[in-house]
């Protein structure tokens, strides 16, 4: 190992961890005390200017300039108690990370000096430059005007001496260039699709709410470590490195016991995170060495997405504190497990009712089984769609690799919903679908468990699995905003179930009692799904990916063609007719998503190629100089350098490796550049996934040089010094 390696490694190992800032108190007491909450609405806004916000927040009826200024005056008085000096709207731009422009709340009092002021204008709007973020060509660059606009669903929070608002981005045109924009309307879409079904079993339903329980997977390195790998700090993942004798073969880190330093860091993210009311519950260590997760308790999906944005920039944050880097990029070292963010995904009702789980008798069963089978068939008939929504440059190195699912969205039931839905469609419609256990037994009863969450088994290699209340969509990347996939979800699930209540409707119009006309409507999607999406076996076989694409089940690799799903026929009839995207916005967002594809690669491929020529070959250069100097001296002493078989195999197999690296770094360039000059976006992108698959072949033999290369000379930290925390 080199010095100054060795000392990087040593001044790491010896940093300590940070004393937690733990409050001297339960967490209850802290939970939630930099939000402007419920609570805090109470307490800092009159009865009337309370009761027309909460109407806003819950109903969907807009402010007036009079109450936002009444809720601007409260806000204002909390904050300052708080010590805020700034204010900005945090929104979450198509850059894949969240934005702000702080204000000072300062202005002249017209009496020659200043006071902090607050109102209605300024919490309900502000114009950010927009001309800088991704756009996809909605607005030339010259145009700059962009809007950021309060949404009162997610409450205002503060952050160091800053009240953050979070808001909507949308273009002077209208167009939206965030992703809560659409999420929103995702969310309002399947609500209104879902009401008048849930109606049918239900008149007291006014509003279905969509749920969202991310875990987040992520990695912790060692600071000094990480600014010795320009790959991993331009790019978030190592380019090179060779495989550490142990890495997490023996299982022994999964649910282990977390190391001091890592739980300390924890403790802090906690702590910080329950004071913005994220319920941060769970936290283990992760598969592979250094690799983590952390779990809230699932909340509403809107609100839900944003604590995970927060919590993103938090971890990113304390991790600094405590002399670590959090990465979450989805593959940040070759031959482990990378990070994902299992995306936990349901329904419910303003009543109460969870959509996606068994009901309390025949009736609440009809409607769990209504919801499963439609989202079902949304899955089936959108799952190109699906996949696109969760690829990436990033994530592609994920998906399929023997620790995430495959590219291939299917949906995992289990053996007892598998067994249910093949049952309803052998008995009579009408037939009673009852609890085992709890309702009496009879011929003709299609029975679910009663038990029935511990009744679905779990299968890692399912993208969409079943979890006996929800869904979890295992494929959505570690790094990624949770808001793109749900918006898909949703919408797709929306644009279902309003074709699923037409069929009802016209079923009952001509005659049909409510329970035979839905079982009708459903046993043909039954019979469409249940050999299709549906599948609970391995989804990591060659056979499964042969077995999908008979089935008609999307099984494209390439990212850059994945994209095209959204501008498909099928997806833009069901976002327009949803109302979630215009037909400009699905254009706009497909450049945004090959540009940013190319220009990640295009990044990796430049740090590739100056690592390769600026920092190995020069490694293994001097190392080659060194045998040539013991074997010139060897043959001064001896006379004779006949003998050393050993040293000319190495000096071989080093110029051999350096030969191969340069002339496939050469050739990669040459890519680059014909690359660089094309102008479609899309092909553009196509070229650069290309690029992308060489740099494997870069990589391999300089892994095999640092397997010969004298340790002291190697140039970079090594897996070995990389994955293990003391």
């Amino acid at each position: 190992m080199s010095t100054d390696r060795l000392e990087l490694v040593k001044g790491s190992f010896e940093k300590k961890a940070l004393p937690a800032d733990v409050p001297q108190k339960k967490v209850s007491d802290y939970f939630g005390e930099l939000v402007f909450d419920r609570v805090k609405m109470r307490k800092y806004l009159d009865a009337k200017t309370l009761a027309s916000l909460l109407d806003c927040i819950d109903n969907g009826v807009s402010l007036d300039r009079e109450t936002a200024d009444l809720v601007a005056k409260g806000i204002k008085e909390w904050a300052l108690e708080h010590n805020v000096t700034h204010v900005t709207h945090w929104f979450q731009p198509l850059t894949e990370g969240t934005a702000e422009k702080h204000d000072s709340l300062i202005d002249y009092d017209g009496k020659g000096g200043i006071i902090e002021t607050f109102d209605g204008s300024s919490l309900v709007q502000q114009e950010p430059d927009a001309s800088s973020f991704p756009s996809g060509g909605i607005r030339e660059t010259f145009e700059a005007r962009g809007y950021t606009a309060w949404d009162p669903t997610s409450p205002v929070f503060i952050m160091d001496d800053t009240l953050c608002i979070p808001t909507v981005f949308i273009s002077y045109t209208g167009e939206a260039l965030d992703y809560k924009t659409p999420l929103k309307k995702a969310l309002k879409a399947v609500s209104d699709a879902a009401v008048p079904i849930c109606r049918l079993f239900n008149p007291d339903v006014s509003k279905v709410y969509s749920y969202l329980g991310w875990e987040q997977e992520y990695f912790l390195v060692d600071e000094a470590l990480y600014a010795a790998r320009p790959d991993l700090m331009i790019t978030g993942r190592t380019l090179m490195g060779h495989a550490s004798s142990k890495n997490q073969q023996l299982d022994d880190h999964y649910f282990g016991a977390i190391p001091p330093r890592v739980a300390e860091f924890m403790r802090d993210l906690e702590i910080a995170g329950h004071k913005l009311g994220i319920p941060i519950k769970t936290r283990h260590n992760e598969v592979a060495p250094n690799q983590f997760e952390l779990a809230p308790i699932y909340g509403e999906a809107n609100l839900s997405n944003d604590q995970n944005q927060l919590v993103m920039n938090l971890m990113r944050k304390i991790a600094r504190k405590h002399g670590f880097v959090a990465l979450l990029h989805e593959k940040p070292f070759d031959g482990i497990n990378g990070s994902g963010k299992h995306n936990n995904w349901s329904l419910g009702t303003d009543t109460g009712t969870a959509l996606l789980a068994p009901g309390k008798d025949a009736k609440g069963n009809l409607q769990f089984v209504t919801f499963f089978v439609n989202v079902l068939v949304a899955v089936q008939k959108h799952n190109a769609l699906l996949k696109a929504s969760i690829a990436s440059a990033t994530n592609a190195h994920r998906l399929g690799a023997n620790e995430a699912p495959p590219a291939i969205i299917s949906a995992f039931l289990g053996r007892t919903m598998t067994g249910v839905l093949r049952k309803l469609l052998e008995v009579p419609s009408g037939t009673p679908i009852e609890i085992a256990g709890k309702q009496g037994k009879s011929v003709g009863l299609v029975e679910i468990p009663e038990i029935f969450v511990d009744n679905t088994d779990r299968n890692r290699t399912s993208p969409f699995a079943f979890t006996g209340n929800r869904f979890e969509f295992r494929a959505v990347g570690s790094s990624a905003n949770c808001a793109g996939p749900l918006t898909v979800l949703n919408a797709a699930v929306a644009m279902q179930l309003t074709d699923f209540k037409k069929d009802v409707d016209k079923r009952m119009a001509s005659g049909a009692p409510l329970d035979i006309a839905v079982m009708d409507s459903l046993k043909p999607l039954i019979a469409s799904v249940i050999d299709t999406v549906c599948f609970d076996g391995n989804g990591y076989s060659d056979e499964w990916k042969e077995e999908a694409a008979r089935r008609g089940l999307d099984v494209e690799t390439s990212v850059p063609e994945m994209f095209k799903a959204f501008t498909s026929p099928e997806a833009l009839e069901m976002f327009t007719a949803t109302g979630v995207y215009s037909e400009k916005e699905l254009a706009a967002r497909n450049e945004v998503k090959w540009e940013t594809y190319t220009k990640k690669v295009q990044i990796e491929a430049r740090v590739m190629g100056r690592m390769a020529i600026n920092h190995i070959i020069p490694a293994a250069i001097e190392y080659e100089t060194a045998i040539l100097k013991n074997m010139s001296l060897y043959k001064d002493v001896f006379g004779d350098c006949g003998k050393l078989v050993t040293d000319k195999e190495i000096l071989d197999k080093i110029s051999g490796h350096v030969e191969d690296i340069r002339t496939k770094v050469d050739r990669m360039k040459e890519a680059r550049k014909k690359a660089n000059v094309i102008a479609d976006e899309y092909h553009k992108a196509l070229a650069y996934r290309e690029i992308a698959e060489s740099l494997a072949g870069i990589r391999r033999p300089i892994d095999k040089l640092e397997e010969i290369v004298d340790n002291r000379l190697w140039p970079l930290p090594k897996y070995r010094e990389l994955l293990f925390i003391s």
